[in-house]
């Protein structure tokens, strides 16, 4: 992979719709998210003009769920709703060894010498839920979750300075795909919105059998309003020593030794929501507490003033 100087148009409708001759959600679909996916091992390779980065799976394996992130019948790892004309889909990826590293180009802007960037994480998993149009099979939203357990991570202060030029060298090209999605944001958030206004106007309990009330029930359950990437560790040992010495001549004869810190973080997580709009509600997120009330009030207030000298001008 090689990061782009400008973002890619949108990728389209579905190859595996058009492969199949069929323009709308179908069998051919069907077929491909049923397969339960092994791979023994994976390599990726990053390019980019301040550095190149590689990332090494074992013994990934890919499968439908359900939306309880449970392995079952196919027929419940996804959710049709014909009146909204969308379809949910979940899988999961699993994973016994990750390993990324990272070091600077030659001709990038880093230092002449920088020590490469590593990590080796165990166990870990991806959770991907999907929303789709049916009649054309594009993503209307999605939310991915990044989940590790018990991650340790030992840094040094060059790794460290390393990490964060690697970081602002591609912020420029994030920045670029990020305005390309808001642009295009628009377009979903009307889907969102009538989804949101028939489910309201279908609504009735549950009954013996299906009907369009029960499944407009159940797809809104486990719907997703926006997109979003989440990023979960259940503890994180974090390292950070001091090398500074190791680059200087007779530091070590000296008797000039480094100091180090040590980061325990337990539960740690990040949300993101790279669509939500300033002023909208918060109660779909996922962790989503009585304290955001007070910071949408104050987002609401501040969204109001910037509309009313805009109307000014």
């Amino acid at each position: 992979m090689r990061t782009c100087e400008e973002p890619r148009p949108p990728n389209g409708q579905s190859p595996i719709a058009l492969a199949a001759g069929q323009s709308e959600y179908g069998f051919a679909e069907k077929v491909v998210e049923g397969m339960f996916i092994v791979v023994n091992s994976i390599t990726i390779k990053i390019h980019s003009k301040a550095f190149h980065a590689s990332f090494e799976l074992w013994q990934l394996q890919g499968y439908s769920v359900n939306p309880n992130w449970q392995q079952s019948d196919l027929r419940l790892t996804r959710i049709t709703d014909p009146q909204r004309g969308e379809v949910l889909t979940f899988k999961e990826l699993t994973w016994q060894t990750l390993r990324i590293e990272a070091d600077a180009t030659d001709n990038g802007d880093q230092d002449p010498v920088t020590t490469p960037l590593r990590l080796i994480t165990n166990q870990g998993r991806i959770q991907i839920s999907l929303k789709r149009r049916t009649k054309d099979c594009n993503v209307v939203a999605s939310k991915l979750m990044f989940l590790l357990d018990d991650l340790l991570w030992v840094l040094t202060d060059s790794q460290l300075k390393a990490m964060m030029k690697y970081a602002e060298s591609l912020s420029e090209a994030m920045e670029k795909s990020a305005q390309q999605r808001k642009s295009l944001a628009p377009e979903s958030v009307q889907v969102n919105e009538f989804g949101i206004c028939a489910q309201q106007s279908w609504a009735q309990p549950f009954g013996g059998s299906p009907s369009p009330s029960s499944i407009g029930q159940y797809f809104d359950k486990h719907d997703m309003k926006e997109s979003s990437y989440h990023l979960l560790i259940s503890r994180l040992d974090l390292h950070i020593c001091d090398d500074s010495h190791a680059r200087e001549a007779g530091a070590l004869k000296h008797g000039m030794l480094g100091g180090a810190i040590q980061l325990t973080f337990r539960r740690m997580a990040f949300d993101y929501y790279p669509f939500h709009r300033a002023g909208d509600a918060c109660k779909h997120w996922v962790r989503y507490s009585e304290a955001m009330e007070t910071r949408g009030q104050w987002a609401q207030k501040l969204v109001s003033e910037f509309q009313s000298k805009l109307e000014k001008l």
